[in-house]
């Protein structure tokens, strides 16, 4: 939770208070101070007497009653310590920097328990601990260098202290202001989430009209949270550009499917941020760029013009956009080398700024140190400042163009070092996911699933179950029927109408065993191929279904912890897994992020239909992946979910073979 005496604290307790300022509690106070923080500051250490020119307190019961308190270094009584300040002191916020904060009778854990605690029954908010502290245009209290922040900056929240570090270093190199700085360490109570969140409901999008966000993030406890309020903010103006550590490892489970083999943890992440409308950065370098050009206005489309002093640069920054599917429309070489040229420059960038043909320009300039180049930036920086379209400065030299550079900065410009890391971003940026809206209710018998769900057992659903569930909602499927002996095969296969397709019941990949037999035509290699399957370990029975014609597509679910129902389509049939041409949403999925999902297929235009051959019709392909959707929201119970293959022409799209999984005793299902 964030609270007023956070965020803007009339008083400020620092413990662990110091003359060193390289110890936290010294770094703490030095920023306080240097940053002519307005309220009162008490320091409380054990050891020293005068802090910083200040009087010391010796305890905690010593102090005034103070708004925020930030405990640096931990003597081994922080619980009792929180316990005085929230029901003493009237401490409203707590900022705890220790990392170890067990002691006597405490482990780690149970302290961090006990104090999340003592925070909830005083409503105070609690961050940390292993936090490197927040800075506001407010105050600060970072323990790392003095760092002063702007109401037009950018903020900056981070679940790692050390990475924020870098993040702000990051931003600083580019010239990039900053307004909040907030890192959130263990999140014992307050996260990244709850950022968003505060942020959220304290947007004014007359003050904050290009509002930044730059988060690292390592553990997303709260999807449905950052989901409503990132998409909020987006909606209201903001850009949020996020970066998500530990992709790798197990947080999110693989299941045993095709589903299951597809699912992953970046693919997870990458719908959940897509569905936010959050832009995704793998490394401080990508986000930093793609901050510093959210700073400035959205170019209206994709063209691009490029205005170089160097070829190479220039082919480099080409290849990096054209890549990512962003249109060059011109490139202009001119040579600044001996600064004779600063007008024109100005005349080519007021040309480009009048081409209805260009969207944005980006001008690449180095300075060689051969000239007094200063009249070139100046130039540049003013035609940023006036023109309507966005101009994006790449400066590749940095070690000549240092002073002017650094003077660039000074005056409140954004630059960019790399021109391929820049053209990357900025393609991040014009590519970016669109926010769409929240998808309609889709009809479907939602009682009828309630009642075969509370039927089946976990594990594997029969098939006869899976028939009722599709047909509650409203999926089409191919017309089927159970043999258990060889005289209901041949009775259902003329039922159903030579030629058949026979599939074993049981097993789940029926073609790793040879339990699938396709173009079955006549009677007698009906009966040889029953006797066969049957004698296969664990089956049970035979599906008797018609043989369909068309092109072979998969939709398959797969419910993730902390995140939902993950949808997702593609080509199916067995090279599924190899090919992997896939697209995931987050349920509910609405009809234009289908469409967005269906169209971004590598595989779209065998789906459209490839040189004259018949496609798949789009409209049900986008109302199967919305009902497997909505049937997912009403049976959370549902872990996995394959429909593979369903075969798609332009009369529509039948499901052949499905698979679903339940599992009703998960930490996620109780939760909901």
């Amino acid at each position: 939770m964030i609270t007023e005496q956070l965020i803007k604290p009339k008083s400020i307790a620092v413990f662990g208070g110091s003359n060193d300022p390289s110890r936290p509690g010294g770094g703490a106070l030095k920023n306080l101070i240097i940053n002519n923080f307005q309220g009162d500051i008490y320091a409380i250490s054990k050891t020293e007497q005068n802090v910083q020119g200040m009087r010391t307190y010796r305890s905690v019961n010593d102090i005034p009653d103070s708004d925020l308190a930030i405990i640096a270094e931990d003597d081994g009584c922080c619980v009792e310590t929180v316990e005085t300040l929230c029901g003493k002191k009237e401490c409203g916020a707590i900022i705890i920097c220790s990392d170890r904060i067990s002691q006597d009778g405490l482990t780690q854990e149970n302290a961090e328990k006990r104090i999340a605690e003592i925070a909830k029954n005083y409503g105070a908010a609690i961050i940390g601990p292993n936090s490197a502290g927040i800075v506001t245009p407010w105050y600060s209290s970072i323990f790392t260098n003095t760092i002063t922040c702007t109401k037009d900056g950018i903020d900056i929240i981070s679940s790692s202290r050390t990475t924020i570090v870098f993040l702000v270093e990051s931003a600083i190199k580019y010239g990039i202001k900053i307004s909040n700085i907030i890192s959130v360490g263990y999140s014992i109570q307050t996260s990244v989430e709850d950022v968003i969140e505060w942020m959220d409901e304290n947007y004014d999008a007359k003050t904050c009209e290009k509002k930044v966000i730059a988060v690292y993030i390592e553990k997303i406890s709260d999807s449905e949270k950052l989901l409503k309020h990132s998409r909020s903010l987006v909606n209201k103006g903001a850009g949020i550009v996020a970066i998500k550590g530990g992709c790798s490892n197990d947080e999110i489970s693989h299941g045993i499917s095709h589903t299951g083999m597809l699912a992953s943890p970046t693919k997870a992440v990458g719908a959940l941020f897509a569905k936010c409308g959050i832009i995704r950065a793998y490394g401080r370098e990508e986000m930093m760029n793609i901050a510093g050009i959210l700073s400035k206005p959205r170019p209206k489309g994709k063209k691009i013009a490029v205005l170089t002093q160097a070829g190479g640069p220039a082919v480099m920054l080409t290849d990096a956009l054209e890549h990512n599917g962003i249109d060059v429309q011109r490139v202009f070489f001119e040579d600044y080398m001996y600064g004779k040229t600063a007008g024109q420059m100005s005349a080519l960038m007021d040309k480009y700024d009048t081409d209805p043909q260009i969207d944005a320009t980006v001008v690449i300039f180095g300075c060689p140190g051969l000239s007094d180049s200063a009249e070139i930036y100046n130039v540049l920086f003013r035609k940023i400042k006036a023109t309507p379209k966005p101009i994006y400065p790449v400066f590749p030299s940095t070690s000549h163009s240092e002073a002017y550079i650094k003077e660039y900065h000074n005056k409140g410009g954004i630059t960019f070092t790399d021109e391929v890391v820049f053209g990357e971003a900025l393609a991040d940026v014009l590519n970016a996911p669109r926010v769409f809206a929240d998808s309609s209710s889709t009809a479907i018998d939602k009682q009828m699933i309630r009642d075969i769900i509370k039927k089946s057992p976990d594990g594997w659903m029969p098939p006869f179950m899976v028939q009722e569930l599709m047909d509650a909602s409203g999926i089409n499927r191919t017309k089927q029927e159970i043999a258990l002996t060889a005289n209901e095969a041949v009775k259902a296969a003329i039922e159903i109408g030579y030629p058949i397709a026979m599939k074993v019941i049981g097993p789940i990949n029926k073609i790793d065993i040879d339990g699938v037999s396709l173009n079955i035509s006549d009677e007698h290699t009906l009966k040889t191929e029953f006797e066969r399957m049957t004698n296969i370990e664990g089956v049970s029975g035979v599906l008797i279904q018609p043989m369909l014609e068309g092109i072979e597509i998969f939709i398959g679910v797969k419910r993730e912890k902390n995140f939902g129902p993950m949808v997702m389509c593609g080509l199916g049939g067995i090279f599924v897994e190899v090919i992997k041409d896939v697209k995931s949403a987050l349920a509910p999925v609405s009809e234009n992020e289908a469409n967005k999902m269906i169209h971004s297929l590598k595989g779209y235009p065998i789906i459209s239909g490839y040189r004259g051959q018949e496609g798949v019709n789009e409209i049900m392909f986008n109302e199967t992946i919305r009902r497997v959707s909505a049937l997912c929201i009403a049976a959370p119970e549902i872990a996995e979910m394959d429909l593979n293959p369903l075969i798609g022409n332009e009369r529509g799209l039948t499901a052949i073979d499905v698979k679903i999984r339940i599992e009703k005793t998960s930490d996620w299902n109780e939760k909901n």
